[in-house]
């Protein structure tokens, strides 16, 4: 990579990993990144994170990028895998920030561009994510990988006081040979008809 940035994909962790993780996640949540939580997190809950995402990569249902700048981890994003049988075709991209001090570098590109194939390869067809409304610079990050806003829940973030748009993205990497889409329409599994109006007496 250039200009020192490397990436990498842990595959296990141990507590100089634990450490890197929680010095990024820390500092971001610290000056207000929107990454999903409302106070700085201690230690055991991002290491309880990096240990989750680690174990679920380990069977093929999570990507953790780290991106290191002169050696020391900048920067991080996953991808994990739906819940269920009828969505492990698609997966979540979440957790993606850098140091406040590395910001500026294009870690945030760089590291969803990577997640994309990363998940192509292990199956994924669609990747879903959800970025809080007032976060327009994350929007665009995401639009120039290649996402597209497909809805809005409106007011369903909370922050103290303050409500938010939860701004809902998508990204349709790999559909199989044959897959049929089906969308609304009727027919297929789990089809039922619409029920009739009741008559006014």
């Amino acid at each position: 990579m250039s200009g020192g940035t490397r990436l990498i994909w842990p595959t296990k962790t141990d507590e100089a990993l634990r450490a890197a993780v929680h010095r990024v996640i820390h500092a971001v949540v610290e000056q207000g990144g929107a990454v999903g939580y409302l106070q700085p997190p201690d230690r055991g809950v991002t290491d309880s994170l990096l240990d989750a995402v680690v174990a679920d990569a380990g069977r093929g249902d999570a990507g953790l990028v780290l991106a290191k700048v002169a050696g020391r981890v900048e920067g991080m994003g996953l991808w994990r895998r739906g819940p269920g049988p009828v969505y492990r075709h698609s997966a979540e991209v979440g957790k993606v920030m850098a140091h406040p001090s590395a910001r500026g570098l294009g870690l945030g590109l760089l590291i969803v561009r990577a997640l994309i194939p990363h998940a192509r390869e292990a199956g994924i067809e669609l990747l879903t994510l959800g970025v809080r409304g007032n976060n327009h610079g994350a929007i665009e990050l995401y639009e120039r990988a290649g996402f597209l806003v497909w809805g809005v829940l409106p007011n369903s973030i909370a922050v103290g006081r303050d409500r938010f748009d939860d701004v809902r993205m998508r990204l349709e990497i790999a559909r199989p040979p044959g897959v049929v889409h089906r969308g609304s329409s009727p027919g297929g599994p789990g089809s039922s008809s619409p029920r009739a109006p009741r008559a006014i007496s």
